[in-house]
């Protein structure tokens, strides 16, 4: 198994703490595996196995558990009594209102309650008004280049880096023998898992716009834009779509973990801004299964990483308005701001300028970053740090 320690540390940290532990992400993303990680963890230090109940609801010998009753009746007749018990659900959104059984778990002194998810929907609406302060989420992504590079090795990171991104992030593909077998993996992935589930879930019937909507999306990583002017472009393009239509997709492809939106925040101002957003996917290696390598993408691919990482990292992100210019991500966490500038290159002096005028005209004394695949000696220009992004990535700076 590969080895997931920062959300390992996250489960460890809550162990036995009077919370339930909600791990969300994508599918496939590598939710099951961290629970069998942090079982190998319990294990080794002295749980005994019969005091761990584990389920999968997507598997077939629980198809018969339809509802929280259903649940609740055979976690409990598992329980050991007069011990604590650590219990494990993968999927629990499949079972009908799960969150009465969790929330009836929940209050036992001797049950540990580890939940998985592949819908934000999880902790919406009733859920989270039934648990509300009563659960902590831990949100997951696929394979970050650190731990991409910590299975595949160091050297010729560029390499690896091309091949993280078009090999895809997902955990599994690292198994698989070459690129025809992960092509295969992806596909089932995305229309199997991706589509399928999402078009049941949503009860959509056009099951060809809703592909459309994706590749759109895919194609436009990075760029900012709104419902109308996606419904406007993809109609003028011959695919005539409404836009409660496209809102109602995009919904859901940010509900599954697919897309990530990323509103604006008007750094002047400090307010944050309704108007205008960029969507991220949570795995490139889709984009390039869809739409092959494209000249000119690397910038924003290398956007989309970077976002990622300082989602990991635990920071708040947003798009950076300045008057008329624009700074790439405001990271906010409890220490204050951050500002970032992403390039894959500034070898040219003309593109220098415009990467740091951004950063520039910020009149404050937050940390300013540029992030590039260059490798410079250590440069600062007025306060602003440039980093080779491959050595950000990998925490080395």
């Amino acid at each position: 198994m590969i080895e997931r320690p920062d959300y390992l540390d996250d489960l460890k940290s809550f162990k036995e703490k009077d919370l339930i532990k909600i791990v969300t992400g994508i599918r496939r993303c590598g939710k099951s595996t961290l629970f069998d990680l942090y079982i190998e963890y319990l294990v080794s230090n002295g749980v005994n196995k019969n005091q761990i109940i584990r389920m999968n609801l997507e598997e077939y010998e629980f198809n018969n558990i339809i509802d929280y009753n259903d649940l609740y009746v055979y976690v409990n007749s598992k329980l050991v009594a007069n011990k604590m018990n650590y219990v494990f659900i993968d999927e629990v959104q499949k079972v009908r209102d799960f969150q009465k059984a969790c929330d009836s778990l929940y209050i036992k002194q001797n049950v540990d309650l580890y939940i998985t998810g592949s819908n934000s929907k999880l902790l919406s609406g009733e859920l989270a008004t039934l648990l509300s302060g009563r659960y902590v989420e831990i949100k997951m992504l696929p394979l970050s280049f650190r731990e991409y590079i910590s299975y595949v090795g160091e050297s010729d990171i560029q390499k690896k880096y091309v091949d993280y991104i078009t090999k895809s992030s997902f955990p599994y593909t690292l198994k698989l023998n070459n690129s025809k077998e992960i092509r295969m993996y992806l596909d089932g992935l995305f229309n199997t898992v991706i589509v399928n589930d999402i078009a049941e879930r949503k009860e959509i019937s056009d099951i060809g716009m809703l592909k459309d909507v994706i590749k759109f999306m895919f194609d436009n990583v990075g760029n900012l834009c709104s419902s109308t002017s996606i419904a406007n472009t993809m109609t003028s393009n011959g695919r005539k779509i409404s836009v409660p239509t496209v809102e109602k997709y995009l919904e859901a492809l940010v509900e599954s973990f697919v897309l990530y939106k990323v509103s604006r925040y008007d750094i002047k101002g400090k307010n944050y801004l309704t108007t205008g957003s960029k969507y991220y996917l949570s795995d490139v290696g889709l984009r390039y299964y869809l739409l092959g390598s494209k000249n000119g993408d690397e910038g924003h691919i290398l956007e989309n990483i970077v976002y990622l990482e300082l989602l990991r990292r635990g920071y708040e992100v947003y798009i950076g308005k300045n008057d008329d210019s624009e700074v790439d991500f405001v990271a906010v966490n409890e220490k204050g701001e951050e500002y970032y500038q992403v390039s894959y290159t500034v070898k040219d002096e003309k593109t220098l300028e415009r990467e740091l005028k951004s950063l520039n005209n910020i009149n404050d004394h937050n940390p300013k970053i540029l992030l590039t695949a260059d490798y410079t000696p250590y440069t600062s220009y007025n306060g602003i740090r440039q980093i080779n992004v491959f050595d950000w990535l990998l925490n080395k700076e």
